[in-house]
């Protein structure tokens, strides 16, 4: 399994923010942060053993189209049977990203760490 990315086909039309589970997908320009959307507070230490305060502002990751938060994506597992972005999405843009690639093992890790409560 690979986390989802949004290609340069988006066409920024906003169907798949709302249907995701982990609030991972932002705006172009957007900042995001680790709290929103998840049961995060604080300084924590992500699965990947990266150290952050969950509410500071992070830099947009991309500044053209919809763009997925990594350290965010669990693909839906733990709540869907398969991403919803992908599935709603009316250009086919939300591909796996062969260069981030986690088992459903963590997945499931990342979903439980960020929905705790």
């Amino acid at each position: 399994m690979a986390i989802i990315i949004v290609t340069p086909d988006c066409i920024n039309c906003g169907a798949c923010e709302p249907e995701c589970p982990n609030n991972a997908i932002y705006s172009e320009g957007a900042s995001w942060n680790y709290s929103e959307g998840t049961d995060l507070e604080g300084d924590i230490v992500l699965p990947n053993g990266k150290s952050v305060n969950s509410d500071e502002e992070q830099e947009p990751l991309n500044e053209d189209y919809y763009f997925i938060a990594p350290d965010k994506c669990t693909e839906c597992v733990g709540f869907h049977d398969e991403p919803q972005c992908a599935a709603v999405c009316p250009v086919d843009c939300c591909l796996p990203d062969e260069d981030n690639v986690e088992t459903e093992e963590e997945l499931l890790r990342k979903q439980s760490f960020m929905h705790s409560a």
